[in-house]
């Protein structure tokens, strides 16, 4: 874990600012409740989030050309703070649906700026595990922060002041880095079909994993709440997904770094299908069936992200980090604004026992995809010969295992 040290200050930066994130997120649900807003509001403020989300993947990209990576992030950073504290000072639910897009549009930037940041700084051999780490950052750090509600309360001004505090904070790691920020990308026309055109595979992946684990996270405590859970079993509930999410990160990532990363993304995306019927067919027979369920569904659900953004990264070039990592943000996006939605129709018409069983389908969508994409793409040899090398110096049952596999398959790859 050495390439890791350099890049520490950069994830610091990045636990504190999703830290911050995390807490506003249920903060504004439990806030807008409390308030007694329309759910249809409430329910437009996540709609507005992601519509930012999605449109600073068609700009900031720019910005970071312009101005570079710490710019971009210091004034990002500072409007997203501004909203978080603007939210306490105008209670008005149609003012919040247009200050959570503004939040989108900023935190969509700065992840934008401190994932393009972290696949620059590291080579193929190690880009799943960065990645994984980063999502354990990210798990840690949003779960972490929940425990400040009950602390702080969420209908004062403090619980919005510190989550302005975190987003600020968040700078001084960033600030105090030293000068390895990565050069700002080339020129470059922001089009949908060339991101595409770099990894179909990482793409759909991400418009997937935004239909499902958005989804998760939104729509979760209500299947946990109609299925029986009390509000403690629910918070119950949504930190066994989180912490199963934190299990199996960095394995699938370490996996990924030495094999084909889409065998890994097929075993990952199969195992949160097969725990999706599970929760779906036999979780409503017991709590504890359901929360073995929600556990198995975040451990191998959470880590798909970073084995598809590690995938599309493989095949970029070193000036497309940047662009790579806002078309990903621009198709999950897409993905999360459309998941929710669909969920909520599907509790409605089915009720929470076919919940899950729609996460599953859309996972097996995924499986289909990568399976098909397996037999269109080859995998440049020179990048094969160098992971099983890897492979052969830390395990050589697994590399002899990884070298049969091989020999049986088509020579195609994505």
């Amino acid at each position: 874990m050495n390439f890791l040290l350099p890049l520490s200050p950069l994830l610091a930066a990045a636990g504190i600012l999703l830290a911050g994130n995390g807490l506003q997120g249920t903060l504004i649900a439990l806030r807008s409740a409390h308030e007694g807003f329309d759910p249809s509001l409430i329910g437009l403020m996540g709609t507005g989030y992601y519509a930012g989300f999605m449109l600073s993947c068609l700009f900031t990209a720019r910005l970071i050309r312009a101005v570079g990576h710490i710019r971009v992030f210091s004034g990002l950073a500072a409007i997203a703070a501004s909203a978080s504290l603007t939210m306490v000072l105008w209670l008005d639910p149609v003012a919040w649906v247009g200050l959570r897009f503004i939040s989108g549009f900023c935190f969509a930037g700065l992840f934008m700026v401190i994932e393009s940041w972290l696949n620059a700084s590291v080579d193929n051999s190690h880009r799943a595990s960065t990645l994984s780490v980063y999502r354990l950052v990210d798990l840690a750090a949003v779960t972490g922060s929940q425990f400040l509600l009950p602390v702080f309360g969420a209908y004062g001004f403090a619980i919005f002041a510190i989550a302005a505090i975190m987003t600020c904070l968040s700078l001084v790691p960033i600030s105090l880095m030293d000068k390895t920020a990565p050069k700002p990308p080339d020129e470059f026309r922001f089009s949908v079909a060339s991101i595409w055109a770099i990894s179909p595979l990482a793409c759909f992946g991400c418009i997937t994993i935004g239909m499902t684990n958005s989804t998760f996270r939104l729509m979760g405590p209500i299947y946990a709440s109609d299925i029986g859970f009390d509000t403690t079993g629910v918070a119950t509930f949504m930190s066994a997904g989180i912490i199963g999410g934190a299990v199996l990160q960095l394995p699938l990532g370490w996996l990924s770094d030495r094999l084909d990363r889409r065998w890994v993304l097929i075993i990952a995306t199969l195992g949160a299908a097969a725990s999706g019927f599970l929760l779906s067919y036999a979780a409503g027979t017991s709590h504890s069936m359901a929360l073995t369920g929600i556990f198995m569904f975040g451990a191998f659900a959470l880590p798909l992200y970073s084995l598809s953004a590690a995938h599309a990264n493989d095949r970029a070039d070193r000036g497309q980090y940047v662009i790579v990592a806002a078309g990903l943000s621009f198709f999950f996006s897409m993905g999360a604004m459309i998941g929710p939605f669909v969920a909520a129709q599907v509790l409605a018409v089915f009720g929470p026992d076919f919940f899950f069983t729609y996460t599953s389908i859309v996972h097996l969508s995924l499986v289909v995809v990568t399976l098909w994409r397996m037999t269109v793409r080859r995998t440049p040899d020179m990048k094969a010969k160098k992971r099983y090398a890897t492979l052969l110096r830390t395990s050589p049952v697994m590399y002899r295992l990884a070298h049969k596999a091989a020999s049986k398959r088509p020579r195609k790859s994505d």
